[in-house]
């Protein structure tokens, strides 16, 4: 059994009493954070209480799906918890540096760079170069029976049908509500844009995610309803989805 909470849910900053992006997997155990922004590792030890987790998958540089990795990176360095093995852009690397040099984020974190199919405790690790202001990779990480995949943050683009498709969960981000803005370049999407390429990915559960602060998100997932056919679900702090 495999299982995902929400440990944040905002895009740029955190709505009151709420997190930016940010979510725990696990399968058996095996425990990996996807993302871990502003807020989230308060809610992370809620359920990981020493901050034991076994992985954590960043997918840029961005402080609003990295920031609370110095947080965890601490823990595990004023208790002796071991290195956490991160898979993550360079960037993320400076971000951590300029947060906190001391202890430095090589002596908490055992970097691999994220760009190559790779395993992950019993997971595959796959990943998709995917439209952002800074590099950004969307990941699908596989069991022989399941599949979870996720954008971080992106713009349309053909490859978010590969990195979804079939998948049983794809976890997508919708900043935007309402038509589709029409300058160039696209950074981010609408949700009537993540439902489509959901749609397109012949994706099984579609979960919306990176909420521009105050935003009514009944919208999105009214805007998501009418284009895919599936289960659509709005992240929320502490939601967890059985897989």
């Amino acid at each position: 059994m495999a299982r995902l909470t929400v440990l944040g849910s905002c895009g740029a900053y955190p709505e009151p009493g709420r997190a930016c992006s940010g979510f725990l997997l696990d399968h058996h155990g095996f425990r990996v954070v996807l993302d871990l922004g502003y807020g989230t590792f308060a809610r992370l030890l809620e359920h990981v209480p020493d901050g034991g987790v076994d992985a954590a998958v960043i997918t840029h540089a961005h402080p609003d799906h990295c920031s609370d990795l110095s947080a965890l990176g601490r823990i595990r360095a004023y208790n002796d918890g071991g290195k956490v093995p991160l898979y993550c852009p360079p960037g993320v690397l400076d971000v951590l540096r300029a947060v906190e040099p001391n202890p430095d984020p090589a002596e908490v974190y055992e970097f691999h760079e994220l760009s190559t199919t790779t395993s992950v405790g019993p997971f595959t690790l796959r990943t998709w170069r995917l439209p952002h202001h800074v590099p950004n990779w969307g990941v699908r990480l596989s069991l022989p029976d399941l599949t979870v995949a996720y954008t971080g943050d992106s713009g349309p683009d053909p490859a978010l049908a590969e990195l979804g498709a079939d998948a049983d969960l794809f976890i997508v981000e919708s900043t935007l509500q309402g038509p589709s803005p029409r300058t160039q370049p696209r950074y981010v999407m609408t949700a009537t844009e993540a439902a489509g390429w959901a749609a397109r990915a012949g994706a099984k559960r579609l979960l919306l995610t990176h909420f521009w602060p105050g935003s009514d998100r009944r919208v999105s997932a009214r805007e998501a309803d009418g284009v895919f056919d599936g289960e659509v679900l709005l992240a929320e702090e502490g939601l967890t989805l059985e897989l």
